[in-house]
């Protein structure tokens, strides 16, 4: 029989609702593509201990981040609720250090709990020059933010540990497993954050250099099976005159409006594949510790990321977009009482993890979370009343890289996205059934459907009147941040990494932020 049969054998007894309560175990990637957790892409890139939750769990085929970028999604993840509930604008502002989490609410009700690796949910992290081009992202000019995106190849055939932080936090986790084992009495509650699949800052452009490199080594182009040139896609491009406004700003300012061939896209891609097969290795060590400690049978595991990456999409790379290789995120999850084998198209988003995990342990939830458990569209027991999860997700972005607080709701065939105020930024609208490529906008084709999302999205999030707060906290935390250097301004500005049109007209782009500042708001 094989271990896949033995597994299943041994969960069918159980239930998520049974007495004993389960161990919870959370592996939160980095910058991890969803559509790899399902065909076809899963086939692109070889990631058996993804395969391995994906038999023997379930999968939702339409997760999506609520925040294309790391600290506003995790926030939101860990609140159970949406970014401009929490206020979690950009890198720079999310949650306050006191904030109830999800884990925190388990250690009140017995759970020994542990949280390892990257956490990033909380106010006050990230780059002076990731917080000042969000701050200033109204300004009328254009700053260049990010380094060309490259790949670069590190160590040998040997080589199977490249992401080494990734590495000591998951065998810490290991570790922690293990010793939590000889506490069979006491449920336990496990975090595991990897920076896998992010890609690495790029150390040549200095300290306040992005992540712009995507590094591997040849042990993880061969094993991730990645190297036949077919099975790696040339995303279409638009040309830049046909982009979206706002499209067009975010390829300049992540610095990609530049000629680029084709074997250096290819390439790109091929490196952030293999570096989503470490991190699967990754997700693979903890399964192991589960299983040769006897944890497995009685542990629910999830596989989750906070944003995906568009690794050459829309001229593109990072996340900070609507777009799915940026928005949608792999949510995978197995253990005792959960339906085996089981995809689910329905939309579903991180603010649901926070109910789901609580009722996993059988503990209420709070009533003013943003998302509804998962728990009664895969559990084996009938038990469960009938619920009714929203038939949409929603997203929203207001940090750096992007010129005007976006908003995505997701439902059906349907992806709509608006702009700011609703008026000044024209919407895009795409059918993902027809266009799985997004470079279709069809807004003005379908005038009915866009005005239908356009009254939703309204009802879920007063969106123009956000848009607005943002607008003036943006003001108000750059002008806090300009006054508190006095005569440093200049130089710190100075050593920010900005586009040469900064250096070659300083008195205008001057003025244009202190008009921007004390002109009218």
């Amino acid at each position: 029989m094989t271990l896949y049969w033995l597994v299943l054998v041994s969960f069918a007894g159980l239930s998520v609702c049974q007495s004993a309560r389960p161990n919870i175990v959370m592996v939160m990637s980095d910058a991890f593509d969803g559509r790899l957790s399902f065909d076809p892409l899963r086939k692109v890139v070889h990631l058996p201990y993804l395969n391995y939750l994906r038999e023997l769990g379930s999968t939702f085929l339409n997760a999506y981040t609520n925040s294309p970028i790391c600290c506003p999604s995790r926030a939101a993840m860990w609140s159970g609720q949406f970014v401009h509930l929490t206020q979690s604008w950009n890198n720079y502002k999310c949650l306050d250090a006191n904030a109830t989490t999800w884990m925190d609410v388990l250690e009140r009700n017995g759970y020994r709990t542990k949280m390892i690796g990257k956490l990033d949910f909380t106010s006050g992290s990230h780059s002076v020059s990731n917080r000042v081009e969000a701050w200033t992202r109204d300004v009328p000019f254009l700053l260049r933010q990010e380094g060309r995106p490259v790949s670069q190849l590190v160590g040998n055939t040997t080589t199977a540990r490249v992401m080494k932080k990734d590495w000591k936090n998951t065998d810490e986790a290991t570790r922690w497993i293990r010793q939590t084992a000889a506490f069979p009495d006491q449920p336990f509650a496990l975090y595991l954050g990897l920076n896998l699949p992010h890609p690495y800052r790029t150390d040549s452009l200095g300290p306040t250099a992005g992540g712009s490199t995507f590094r591997s080594s040849p042990y993880w182009l061969r094993k991730a099976r990645i190297v036949s040139s077919e099975l790696i896609s040339v995303p279409k491009w638009l040309p830049l005159a046909a982009m979206h406004p706002v499209d067009h700003y975010s390829t300049f300012t992540k610095n990609c409006s530049g000629a680029f061939t084709e074997e250096e896209v290819k390439s790109v891609r091929a490196f952030y594949y293999a570096m989503c097969a470490e991190a699967d290795a990754m997700l693979g060590q903890v399964i192991s510790a589960l299983r040769e400690t006897g944890l497995l049978n009685s542990t629910v595991l999830i596989f989750t990321a906070d944003h995906g990456e568009l690794a050459m999409e829309h001229r593109q790379f990072y996340k900070m977009s609507m777009y799915e290789g940026s928005s949608h995120v792999p949510l995978l999850i197995m253990g005792p009482g959960i339906m085996s084998g089981l995809q689910l198209s329905q939309p579903v988003s991180l603010v649901d993890l926070y109910p789901t995990v609580l009722e996993i342990a059988g503990i209420s939830a709070p009533g003013n979370l943003s998302g509804h458990s998962l728990l009664p569209l895969i559990s084996k027991s009938n038990d469960f009343p009938e619920k009714q999860h929203s038939d949409w997700v929603l997203s929203e972005y207001h940090g750096c890289n992007v010129n005007a607080s976006t908003y995505m709701l997701r439902t059906g065939k349907w992806k709509y996205i608006a702009y700011a105020d609703g008026l000044s930024v024209p919407p895009q609208l795409f059918d993902l059934k027809l266009d799985k490529d997004e470079l279709h906008n069809v807004a003005l084709k379908f005038p009915d459907v866009q005005a239908h999302l356009d009254k939703l999205l309204l009802s879920i999030v007063d969106y123009p009147k956000i848009s607005k707060a943002v607008h003036l906290y943006n003001k108000k935390a750059f002008g806090a941040w300009r006054n508190s250097l006095g005569r440093n301004y200049s130089q710190a500005i100075a050593n920010l990494r900005w586009n040469l049109d900064w250096q070659k007209d300083v008195f205008n782009n001057e003025k244009a932020i202190d008009t921007w500042l004390y002109g009218s708001s």
